[in-house]
């Protein structure tokens, strides 16, 4: 077993440990292994046999994967400026969530006074979520016409022609949550 492949299962077992609340002892006879091997796994001098990991897998509800790989961060900050955001006219469109999630879309939208901006068509069963959250956003989708006021939301087929309007004097923010069909 490599030095590294010991580091990541030591912290790996310290960090699982400690986020159930549980101690040494208490782990190591879920796993039905010695507490001196668990001491050893989390210390990272051990090089458990593949029995002695599948055991502490099962113990801690993990995959193998997880147990043997780079540790990962519990949180990570991105600043609002690291966000990819882009113009559709005079609409900015930010995205909030940094790493890609398969089938989902959550965006900001800023809209300035008397703007509009026309939504793209999505996928066939695509369903769109859209909350105003400050001024009043009006959307106009499959021909339909909805006006929403700070703390509205609409849900509407995401897959037909749809549009944005901010009619006021007042800036408008909302956000678009898209759940993209299979």
């Amino acid at each position: 077993m490599t030095d590294d492949v010991a580091a990541h299962i030591a912290a790996n077992v310290r960090a699982l440990r400690a986020s159930r609340g549980l101690t040494q002892s208490q782990l190591s006879k879920l796993a039905s292994v010695p507490r001196a091997t668990w001491a050893n796994l989390e210390s990272g001098a051990a090089n458990p046999t593949i029995g002695v990991v599948l055991k502490v897998c099962a113990a801690l509800q993990v995959s193998i994967e997880e147990l043997v790989s780079a540790p990962r961060a519990t949180a990570k900050h991105y600043a609002g400026k690291a966000l990819p955001s882009r113009q559709r006219g005079p609409v900015t469109v930010r995205k909030l969530l940094p790493d890609p999630l398969p089938g989902l879309e959550v965006e900001r939208l800023e809209l300035p006074s008397r703007s509009r901006m026309t939504g793209v068509p999505h996928r066939a069963g695509t369903r769109e979520y859209l909350t105003c959250e400050s001024g009043a956003i009006t959307l106009v989708a499959s021909g339909e016409r909805f006006e929403l006021a700070a703390g509205d939301v609409v849900v509407f087929r995401g897959d037909q022609p749809h549009s944005y309007h901010n009619d006021a004097v007042k800036p408008a923010i909302g956000y678009s949550v898209v759940v993209v069909a299979p």
